[in-house]
């Protein structure tokens, strides 16, 4: 199973649309989102993809009520967790939360196969060491949204491989609309 995970789109609609959009071109089946959404109405831009897509809350929390019900509604893809998930996919034990020291923590526990994270704005592969003597792995997707000259950027991953690729996306997108 492949998946699209990102973090930190900030409202930025366009680029989030496209991440989705090429994400499932590429075969995600499902969509994480780590964090910082901002305004709950930016997601419905996902809808249209079709994609189960799990979505946390991070330190830009926006309207909490408003995720809350738009992730409520049996016709929706979304589903809103709170500030932190742990999600099964493809037999693999996930755990998405917005900041990365609390990842790395999570990480340290050895429970997980994947721990996913954002916050930072940067793009990270690591793997962890874990008090089960092996080592787990984080991805920090970086930001979706491009956000504070970072560029902007999501990663596919192949669940049965173990394996990443991280995406970037032109900011010239932002500026356009996805067909769709």
């Amino acid at each position: 199973m492949k998946i699209c995970i990102l973090s930190d789109s900030h409202d930025h609609i366009p680029l989030l649309d496209y991440a989705v959009a090429e994400a499932k071109e590429r075969g995600a089946e499902a969509v994480l989102h780590c964090g910082d959404v901002v305004a709950p109405s930016s997601l419905k831009c996902l809808v249209k993809h079709h994609l189960p897509t799990h979505v946390i809350h991070g330190n830009n929390t926006g309207d909490l009520y408003t995720l809350g019900q738009l992730a409520n509604n049996p016709e929706n893809v979304i589903t809103y967790h709170g500030m932190d998930a742990g999600i099964e996919l493809a037999g693999r034990k996930i755990f998405m939360v917005h900041y990365p020291h609390y990842a790395r923590a999570m990480a340290a526990t050895g429970d997980w196969d994947l721990v996913c994270c954002g916050h930072s704005h940067k793009v990270v592969q690591q793997e962890i060491a874990n008090i089960r003597g092996g080592t787990s792995l984080l991805i920090n997707p970086g930001t979706v949204g491009g956000v504070g000259g970072a560029a902007a950027t999501y990663v596919m991953a192949d669940l049965e491989s173990m394996s990443f690729e991280f995406h970037e996306i032109p900011k010239s997108i932002e500026h356009q609309s996805v067909a769709g």
